[in-house]
C-alpha cells in the first residue's frame, strides 16, 4: 500500500493477473430480478441477502433506466472471501451479462463507473485483463507481458473479512513498485517479484496463522518459483516454470479442508 486517502481508503499498487478458473454466471429474460447460487461454494452464500451480483444489476438498471428483470443463476466454483477477487469478477460479468441481455447501447465508461462503486477490484474485473492496479482500484494502466507459466491457488478452507486486515495492518507505505515491460519466463518473472512484498500478508497470517502453513507448504514443491498470499487473502498461490509443474505440486498439496487448483494464467 502507498498511502492512505483523506476518507480513509487505502492507495494500491497490485499487479493483477487472472487464473483460468472462475465462477459462471448466467442469465434469462424475467419481470423481476432474482438469484439462485449453486455450485461448491454456494452454501458460504446462503445467508447473504445482497450479494454483490443483485448489487451489479440493481446500480445497472437504476443507471440505465432499465425496467427489465433478470433470472440470474451463479455457480460459485471460487472459495468466498478468499483474496482472489472471486465477487468482484461475478460483479463485473453481472454488468457485462446484462448490458447485452437488457441491449442496452455500449457505453463503456458508465459501465467503469458503475464498477468502480462496487468494489475496488470490479473495475479491473470489469476490464478482464493483467493490469495494473493503483488508486483505490480505479486507476488502470498496462501490466508487464506475463510469460507463460504454472499456478496452484490454495485455500486453507479459511474465509478473511478484507477490512479485518487493512485494520490489522501496520507499517510505512511501500514505494511504487519499478516493473519491466514484461517477462521472457516464469522464472524472470518470479525473480523480479521476489523482491517485493503484499503489504496485506503479514496481518492476515497474524488473524489466521493457516496462511503461513499453506504458504510454506507450497515453498517445499519441486520447482516453486515463487509462493505469495493473494491479495488480502486467505488463498495463497505458487508460480511455476509450467502448468505440468503446477499440477504435480497440487496433487502434493491436497489434503482434507484445503480448496486446491492448479492452471496457467490466461
Amino acid at each position: 500500500m502507498t498511502g492512505r486517502r483523506a476518507d480513509g481508503y487505502h492507495l494500491l499498487d497490485s499487479l493483477v493477473g487472472f487464473a483460468d478458473i472462475g465462477d459462471r454466471l448466467t442469465a434469462a429474460p424475467a419481470a423481476g430480478l432474482s438469484l439462485r447460487v449453486e455450485g461448491p461454494f454456494a452454501g458460504a452464500l446462503a445467508d447473504e441477502t445482497d450479494n454483490l451480483v443483485l448489487r451489479a444489476a440493481r446500480v445497472l438498471a437504476a443507471a440505465a433506466g432499465v425496467t427489465e428483470g433478470a433470472d440470474l443463476v451463479l455457480e460459485k466454483r471460487l472459495p468466498v472471501a478468499s483474496g482472489i477477487g472471486g465477487g468482484s469478477a461475478d460483479a463485473a460479468a453481472t454488468l457485462r451479462l446484462l448490458h447485452r441481455l437488457w441491449r442496452l447501447s455500449p457505453d463503456p465508461a458508465m459501465l467503469s463507473r458503475l464498477a468502480a462503486t462496487l468494489g475496488a477490484d470490479v473495475p479491473v474485473c470489469l476490464a478482464g485483463r493483467s493490469m495494473r492496479m493503483a488508486g483505490i482500484g480505479e486507476v488502470l494502466t498496462p501490466a508487464p507481458v506475463l510469460p507463460p507459466c504454472g499456478l496452484v491457488l490454495i485455500n486453507p478452507g479459511i474465509a478473511i473479512a478484507t477490512a479485518s486486515v487493512f485494520a490489522a495492518w501496520h507499517g510505512e507505505w511501500s514505494v511504487p513498485a519499478a516493473l519491466p515491460d514484461g517477462w521472457t519466463d516464469a522464472a524472470a518473472m518470479a525473480a523480479d517479484l521476489a523482491s517485493l512484498n503484499n503489504d496485506l500478508e503479514r496481518p492476515a497470517m497474524t488473524l489466521q496463522p493457516a496462511i503461513a502453513a499453506v504458504l510454506s507448504a507450497i515453498r517445499t514443491t519441486p520447482g516453486c518459483l515463487l509462493a505469495r498470499m493473494s491479495g488480502s487473502g486467505a488463498t495463497c498461490f505458487g508460480l511455476y516454470a509450467d502448468p505440468v509443474q503446477a499440477e504435480a505440486a497440487r496433487v502434493a498439496l491436497c489434503q482434507p479442508g484445503w480448496w486446491v487448483w492448479s492452471g496457467r494464467l490466461r
